[in-house]
């Protein structure tokens, strides 16, 4: 399989990554893409972009080195009913919302809390991914996510940098089997991404698609396949 899209990467402006938007776009080039997102840590997040990042992301060109170039945020999911930090004063500015849940910025909690807080965030107009899921530490009712990711039209992630070996989320790769498996039986499509915290990592997908191949996931269902649908998704702005 051969991936075209990488839609969660962060730049150096996350204050934990290490390369910039246009060291990203050339490595993003180099490999094949056809569409990358550039989706920063929210203020939320320990050493978080200041608002005003994002709120001037509009000054990004929208095709580098041939890759169409999406705005987004890695937003922060701060409570059980799903509430997540971003500023609707800069969210006009951007083209989707990834929610995500961190440790810093959210307890661990039971498996009822946490799938409120998903389906919660999953409702949010704004978010359009449900960041990296599967982590033990927030564990969840599978199906219950997958029928709100059809309800919503939200994609759930297939996290690379989780899968890695000595990744620090516990079972993430029994928890993605399970998703799948629901996401087969009702048809509901995917995003895999990178999480990529430098430009050597974006587009670097061996861990999901091992995962996608070994549970025979349908590619009609991969989204990184088919640039044209995922942004069906993710409606670009000006």
């Amino acid at each position: 399989m051969k991936f075209l899209t990488d839609m969660h990467i962060h730049t150096v402006a996350s204050g934990h990554a290490y390369s910039t938007i246009d060291e990203i776009a050339r490595f993003a080039a180099e490999k094949g893409l056809k569409v990358i997102a550039m989706t920063d840590h929210s203020s939320g997040m320990p050493g978080g972009p200041h608002d005003f990042h994002f709120h001037n992301m509009r000054a990004i060109p929208r095709v580098l080195y041939g890759v169409t170039v999406v705005r987004g945020i890695e937003a922060n999911i701060v409570d059980f009913d799903g509430k997540v930090d971003i500023n609707e004063d800069y969210i006009n500015v951007l083209d989707f919302a990834i929610a995500s849940l961190h440790p810093p910025c959210i307890r661990f909690g039971d498996k009822e809390e946490v799938t409120r807080a998903m389906i919660g965030a999953m409702e949010n107009p704004y978010v359009k991914i449900l960041g990296h899921p599967g982590d033990n530490r927030y564990p969840f009712d599978h199906e219950a996510v997958v029928l709100a990711s059809k309800r919503t039209g939200t994609l759930l992630e297939v996290n690379n940098a989780s899968l890695r070996p000595g990744g620090f989320r516990p079972g993430v790769r029994e928890n993605l089997v399970e998703l799948l498996k629901y996401c087969k039986i009702h048809g509901v499509p995917v995003i895999a991404n990178t999480d990529a915290h430098t430009a050597y990592a974006v587009g670097e997908f061996e861990e999901s698609i091992r995962l996608f191949e070994e549970v025979d996931f349908p590619k009609e269902l991969i989204l990184n396949l088919y640039p044209e649908r995922l942004l069906d998704f993710i409606t670009l702005k000006n």
